[in-house]
């Protein structure tokens, strides 16, 4: 009998990656609430949004499972609906530890206090940000909910530092309003901090080093790490590059880093879920700093996964969503090495070329498991793109596999010189 699986803001890419996993025959994929309602909108109407799930569900032949890979709020809706229909699910509160970087950070520092740097939790409506704030420069100010390092600055001095609270003040509250609509949802509000709200923002100390993310599931309280994948820094040392599976990192490196996970995914109550979460290791020193949690899989490696084992870890998703331990990866894939590039542009212009179609065709026929999502148009200028970091654009997303990282790195060099992507002149960004 066929299972009807729900997804959270499905489009038509991962719905192709959804139709990879094992026995994906056994299911039905059904769409919950628009892709442009829950990715990059002007705005979260989250009344609207819960009421327009909750009226697809209500009227569904039957409800097995409800997934999504999407960043906040889809995450919080997920716990919400799920207790909802009484199906498998995290505790709301164990997801808001994630959402929050303030509140990850304060968890961070219970459980992982070697790992977690300095920081501090700011109001971007104080009248008098300078007074408050108690980092030393240089340091990272970013919005406590939001993704893709949307509204994140590094503050070299006082001048950028009263610029980008600014700037954020003016913004913040497109993912602040929502995710303080989502906390009237929790049924344990005490379990969460008393400190910091929807529109609060962290600073935080630098970290760096190699960054990676562990892609792994809660199952029944056991925490499984099933991959790591490198993530690369493009020469801004900011914005990202590539990630790459698998890692490379030591294999004793690999295996503090899954032990730390297993800590803090305890010390939150995380259950019945798959997560992503984010280190650094400073090679230098040794230290492992910690970056992130996220309560989901990682969209951008879906297709890695799948060029390098076979299958997307939508796999993972749809399993824990369903109550069954997840047997993710499995080695039938067609290469030893899959990587996501994100070539950028690093200031503003306007686009005055992108591959047409048919060059794109003739590039997939020479490189069948070739992926090109070109995510600009000709005429269109750059800083109208939605959800950039402050300090460069993405104009495409493109999935390859290889042999060795080598080959990986030569072969998106040659396929971009084909693309022939063609800009005016460039603009530097802001803060930069």
């Amino acid at each position: 009998m066929t299972k009807h699986i729900f997804v959270i803001g499905l489009d038509d890419f991962n719905l192709g990656e959804l139709k990879t996993v094992h026995n994906a025959g056994e299911y039905t994929f059904h769409g919950l609430v628009d892709y442009d309602t829950m990715v990059n909108p002007p705005s979260y109407p989250m009344d609207a949004i819960m009421a327009e799930a909750r009226e697809t569900l209500n009227n569904a032949p039957a409800v097995d499972g409800i997934i999504g890979h999407w960043d906040f709020p889809t995450t919080s809706m997920l716990p919400i609906l799920r207790r909802e229909w009484g199906l498998p699910t995290p505790t709301l509160e164990s997801v808001l530890y994630c959402e929050s970087k303030y509140w990850n950070r304060l968890a961070g520092e219970q459980a992982l206090p070697e790992c977690t740097p300095d920081f501090q939790g700011l109001d971007p409506y104080s009248d008098d940000p300078l007074g408050d704030l108690d980092m030393a420069y240089p340091f990272w100010l970013k919005p406590c909910v939001a993704f893709s390092s949307y509204l994140g600055f590094r503050i070299e001095n006082e001048e950028q530092y009263l610029k980008a609270m600014a700037t954020i003040r003016d913004k913040i509250h497109v993912f602040a309003e929502p995710f303080d609509n989502i906390l009237q949802y929790c049924n344990n509000r005490q379990a969460l901090p008393d400190r910091g709200s929807g529109a609060t923002c962290i600073a935080e100390g630098l970290i760096s080093g190699r960054l990676c993310t562990l892609e792994g599931y809660v199952y029944n309280g056991e925490v499984v790490v099933y991959a790591i994948i490198d993530s690369l820094r493009a020469s801004n040392q900011v914005s990202f590059f590539s990630y790459q599976y698998p890692s490379h990192l030591p294999d004793g490196v690999q295996n503090r880093m899954v032990a730390n996970a297993e800590k803090i995914l305890d010390h939150i109550g995380m259950d019945h879920t798959p997560f992503n979460m984010e280190f650094f290791w400073d090679e230098a020193t040794d230290k492992l700093w910690l970056l992130e949690i996220n309560p989901r899989i990682s969209k951008s490696h879906c297709p890695i996964f799948q060029i390098a084992t076979g299958a997307s870890h939508h796999e993972v998703a749809i399993d824990i969503a369903l109550g069954r331990r997840p047997d993710f990866p499995r080695k039938e894939g067609r290469f030893r090495m899959a990587g996501k590039f994100m070539p950028r542009v690093f200031g503003d212009t306007v686009v005055t070329r992108v591959p047409p179609p048919e060059e794109i065709e003739a590039l997939h026929k020479q490189h069948p498991e070739l992926i090109v999502n070109v995510g600009v148009e000709e005429g269109m200028r750059l800083s109208d793109l939605r959800a950039q970091d402050s300090y460069s654009f993405e104009i495409a997303d493109l999935f390859m596999g290889a042999d060795t990282e080598e080959e990986l790195h030569e072969k998106f060099r040659n396929i971009m010189e084909i693309l022939d992507f063609q800009f005016a002149d460039v603009v530097p960004t802001n803060y930069s």
